[in-house]
């Protein structure tokens, strides 16, 4: 049996059954590492009854840790409850990189400081976009200022991300890496009869939350209904603005041109993408928007709302760009409506094949990884002078956080000493 090259942790709140962005790019990245000869494991929280070890495709090995989300899909921060099981996981399996994924995530936050207490190398992926000026963005920014203040390598998916989390860490831009998400455009193809234009289908499958733009949607979808009467809309997701939608439908006798499919399992996304001609993005922020990938994979031309790193995704000729207003999206609709003749969905997927792939994702990451392990390792006093950097008093406190991480992380090796910490034998899947 030969030695995986790496031994790599996924750690994030975010992760299957839970659907979204970062749960695919977790999934689809571990298996792409897989059959570079890697191992991969995932530390993420337990989902409802869904606790201790489980294996998924290609021996994908998951470890849901018996913590509950809090909010939002994150576990309530503990600072220190998560370095026993943290540290017994990196022994376990032998890891040599421990890669986090997404600022929201409190495990991710967690486990990065644990592992580099104990020495490891760690590279963080940052997914989202976060603005200056609230209470919610001058908090996590900060967090993040803490986490990133003693990290290897970082990785953003659009430059626009790269740009948002150098102002916002203070990290410095040589250490973060620009990798883009990627679609599985096998799964991902278009309809083999196309559509029938003579009632053109928009669709909409998103999260129906405020960052999302749902509130956009409720005024630009009555307007150009009522502007071309052989338009109707399928949505499909769910959220608290789902309500908002439905007002909507009835407020506006809707009811026949608008279909509200509720919330879509990943595995049905690709039935309900077949069905339109165009797809709707009305996010409000979006680091890198891989439904705008999946949709253009399927054939559809989109439509989407200028905003982060959105204009970075799809070439001009497969993307209307509207501001995030209601009249300028009607208008790009509108422009996508008569432009709609010249799509030639086979095309559009076979450029999509080319542009983007989860393996050429993988690679890249290696590289990342390597460049991680080149980095030198810091002891306990280089690496609290990065801390007092962070801020007059902030720095202080995250000095004092990481002493106390180290001192508890000395007992737990006199309690319990690494080499009685059994190794995980590694089990190999038939292919």
């Amino acid at each position: 049996m030969a030695e995986p090259k790496l031994r790599v942790l996924m750690v994030s709140d975010f992760f299957f059954p839970n659907f979204g962005g970062v749960e695919n790019h977790i999934y689809y990245l571990s298996q792409c590492l897989l059959k570079l000869g890697h191992k991969v494991v995932v530390m993420t929280h337990a989902y409802g009854n869904r606790t201790g070890v489980r294996y998924m495709t290609g021996g994908l090995k998951v470890y849901y840790v018996p913590w509950r989300p809090f909010v939002m899909q994150t576990t309530f921060p503990t600072v220190y409850g998560t370095l026993p099981i943290v540290r017994t996981i990196l022994r376990r399996e032998r890891i040599t990189v421990v890669h986090g994924h997404q600022a929201f995530s409190t495990l991710c936050h967690e486990a990065l400081m644990h592992a580099r207490t104990m020495g490891y190398r760690v590279v963080f992926t940052d997914h989202s976009l976060y603005g200056f000026a609230d209470v919610g963005s001058i908090h996590m920014n900060k967090v993040l200022q803490f986490t990133l203040a003693d990290i290897d390598q970082a990785i953003c998916v659009s430059h626009t991300s790269k740009e948002n989390t150098v102002l916002r860490s203070g990290l410095s831009p040589a250490k973060v890496f620009m990798i883009p998400n990627a679609v599985d455009t096998a799964m991902f193809k278009p309809a083999s009869v196309r559509p029938s234009t003579d009632v053109i289908t928009i669709v909409v499958i998103s999260r129906l939350v405020y960052r999302k733009g749902a509130d956009l949607l409720v005024e630009v979808i009555p307007e150009v209904c009522r502007l071309y009467p052989n338009v109707r809309f399928v949505v499909g997701g769910d959220g608290p603005k789902h309500v908002r939608l439905e007002e909507m439908r009835e407020k506006h006798s809707l009811q026949d041109r608008v279909e509200m499919l509720g919330a879509v399992p990943h595995s049905r996304v690709r039935s309900v993408l077949v069905t339109g001609h165009i797809f709707l993005n009305s996010s409000l922020t979006e680091a890198f928007c891989i439904a705008i990938l999946e949709a253009a994979s399927c054939g559809l031309l989109t439509v989407s709302t200028r905003v982060g790193g959105v204009p970075e995704v799809l070439p001009d000729d497969m993307v209307v760009l509207a501001e995030p207003d209601p009249d300028d999206m009607v208008r790009a609709i509108e422009k996508a409506i008569s432009i709609l003749p010249s799509i030639n969905p086979e095309e559009m997927h076979n450029r999509m094949k080319k542009l983007y792939s989860w393996q050429d994702v993988a690679k890249r990451t290696e590289i990342v990884y390597d460049r991680a392990l080149k980095c030198s390792n810091r002891n306990l006093l280089e690496r609290l002078s990065r801390f007092l950097s962070c801020g007059a008093w902030a720095g202080k406190v995250f000095c004092m956080v990481m002493i106390i991480d180290y001192l508890l992380w000395r007992l737990l090796q006199l309690l319990q000493p690494d080499d009685d910490i059994e190794e995980a034998p590694d089990i190999i899947f038939c292919k």
